[in-house]
């Protein structure tokens, strides 16, 4: 499944379908829709340094491709791409590398990885420039959560997101819901750069339950504002959204209700062809397994067109980063 002879071949998996009640051929036959998972986290602790794991925490211990592997078993998973995982400042570069060597085994489902960075720095430029060389590396992300309000507005992160634009790298905006507003600001001032919304806007799943289909505040997040700055990104043709991340952040008792309001919100904001699933894994195991994230949001786009899913769950995702097999 994971030879990269086969991975357009399975991501293409059920070309053939039956319009019957939105069914595909492919799904029914026990042969799942292929998946190319978009945020895929991989970590050895033995290697690097991850400041924001908390010790003793579900976390707290090395999670490898081979702990994927079990976790997507049976998923028809035909690829993934990496995702950054805030390392210490001074492994970035060790990162990028010990991710292009993966991908470049050709015996992992890991095809393409978006790495961190330090957009905020002098040196960033002198760290990007060599990125684009690369055949493995699509973009770059800062994670803004611990970051001082308004970071991603200041002039150097303006000008290190414009450049990732001029090198053909994305930018992932992964930042506080209540920051999304400085999120479209960046946007527009970065009109050639193409960015990703991560994890859905970062919505608080907690706060749509205690708040259903009412909006209003609940446990410090806007709902409403949430949703009306998502529409605002979704607006920008330049921008994608990543349907990830929530299932986090669920509580103990959860269903897929409970996070259809969020995941049809951006799937009807940013259209069918703007949208990429990730499975936040391992941290999404924070909520649930991977295969419960999975199962949820099938059930959740269950009635949409069955050429609609495979955009979310593969064909997008291979188009945005021109994966190959």
């Amino acid at each position: 499944m994971h030879d990269r002879r086969s991975f357009l071949k399975a991501a293409a998996a059920g070309a053939t379908v039956a319009l019957a009640g939105g069914v595909s051929c492919a799904e029914t036959a026990n042969e799942p829709l292929a998946i190319v998972d978009c945020h895929q986290h991989l970590w050895d602790l033995a290697k690097f340094r991850l400041p924001w794991i908390e010790k003793g925490s579900l976390l707290d211990r090395s999670y490898v491709t081979k702990d994927y592997l079990q976790a997507a078993q049976g998923l028809n998973v035909a690829g993934a791409v990496y995702m950054e995982v805030d390392v210490a400042l001074d492994q970035k570069q060790a990162e990028v590398d010990y991710v292009e060597a993966l991908c470049a085994t050709g015996k992992s489902p890991t095809r393409a990885a978006v790495v961190g960075g330090d957009l905020s720095s002098d040196a960033f430029a002198g760290y990007a420039k060599p990125l684009a060389k690369s055949k493995y590396v699509k973009g770059v992300r800062q994670v803004l959560h611990g970051a001082k309000a308004g970071t991603c507005l200041s002039e150097p992160f303006i000008a290190s997101v414009r450049l990732l634009g001029k090198l053909g790298l994305s930018f992932d905006l992964c930042m506080r819901p209540t920051e999304l507003a400085d999120g479209v600001k960046l946007v527009d001032l970065c009109k050639d750069t193409r960015f990703i919304l991560d994890h859905c806007g970062n919505a608080d799943v907690k706060a749509w339950m205690s708040a259903p289909r009412r909006g209003g505040a609940a446990s410090g997040h806007d709902v409403e504002a949430w949703k009306k700055d998502v529409a605002a990104l979704a607006r920008k043709d330049h921008v994608i959204c990543k349907i990830s991340g929530i299932i986090a952040g669920v509580p103990k008792e959860w269903s897929p209700d409970d996070l259809a309001p969020i995941v049809n919100h951006c799937l009807d904001s940013f259209g069918p062809d703007r949208v990429i699933f990730g499975s936040d894994w391992p941290v999404c195991l924070m909520g649930a397994t991977y295969r419960q994230w999975v199962s949820a949001l099938k059930e959740i786009i269950a009635s949409r067109p069955v050429v609609e899913q495979k955009k979310l769950l593969s064909e997008n995702a291979i188009q945005f980063y021109g994966l190959q097999p």
